[in-house]
């Protein structure tokens, strides 16, 4: 079944492309040859923008969780045998708090459909019954309808090598220091004191997980935005170059904001 043939989905990529065809036509002056990857980079940027708040909502859900970890902890060695009680507790807690648990997963949830539109603008040939002109689009000679790894296999010419190869660098690099923020968050978090009143917990407390799994979960957890990466390589160039500004203003952001919103020791 192709999703991009229901009526609404349809109607919605049909929006997304009379948007997107328009600001590459406005574009054409400035740089004829890479117009179309101009506007999805102009778009993305405009998308970013838009999306701030939701990325404060993000960095304030982390604040939350450095500044609830001890309380939560203490949770989980009070109540660990008890999953219901420690679920009960534990929402009791973000509700007295004005805060959710789910707030840092924000950008993910909101950016995948983003993400879909702008995957599916490249790679149909008719939208809503009409012509996709965006497939002439391309970037330093590397159509935008191609995935890098799809450019590479049949026969890369040095254009699309030098294209595929430096967003693939800046993806990656984007996730690294992306990761490595992400780390250095988690360790603030886990050395956030413990709040008054709220008795030290043990690292073998029943139902507390110790320094060593926390640690763990994090480093794991940590390299699950890498996957970008290898996605970048399978999906149309527009949706790598998405993926790629999307990223680098991830990263910019996520610092801005964690100095912004830190407590002032």
């Amino acid at each position: 079944m192709d999703i991009y043939a229901f009526g609404p989905i349809a109607a919605v990529l049909d929006a997304a492309y009379a948007v997107l065809h328009n600001l590459t036509l406005f574009l054409i002056p400035l740089n004829a040859a890479n117009a179309a990857a101009l506007a999805v980079i102009v778009l993305t940027l405009a998308l970013r923008l838009v999306l701030i708040p939701v990325g404060v909502s993000q960095a304030r859900a982390q604040q939350v969780r450095q500044r609830l970890a001890p309380r939560l902890t203490e949770l989980r060695r009070l109540h660990g045998g008890n999953p219901e009680r420690l679920q009960r507790e534990t929402a009791a807690l973000y509700a007295a708090e004005n805060a959710s648990p789910l707030a840092g997963c924000l950008p993910l949830l909101v950016q995948a459909p983003i993400l879909s539109i702008v995957y599916g603008l490249f790679v149909l040939g008719t939208i809503n019954g009409h012509d996709n002109a965006l497939l002439a689009g391309g970037l330093f000679g590397s159509p935008l309808g191609t995935s890098i790894l799809a450019g590479w296999g049949a026969g890369p010419t040095p254009a699309a090598l030098v294209v595929g190869g430096v967003l693939l660098v800046v993806l990656l690099t984007a996730q690294l220091l992306s990761r490595r923020l992400m780390l250095a968050q988690g360790t603030a978090s886990a050395a956030a004191p413990a709040a008054p009143g709220t008795a030290a917990v043990p690292p073998t407390a029943p139902g507390a997980l110790s320094p060593a799994a926390q640690a763990t979960m994090t480093g794991v957890l940590s390299w699950l935005p890498l996957i970008s990466v290898v996605f970048a390589a399978f999906v149309p160039l527009a949706a790598a170059i998405y993926l790629t500004v999307s990223a680098l203003w991830g990263v910019t952001e996520r610092a801005v904001l964690w100095r912004m919103l830190r407590p002032a020791r």
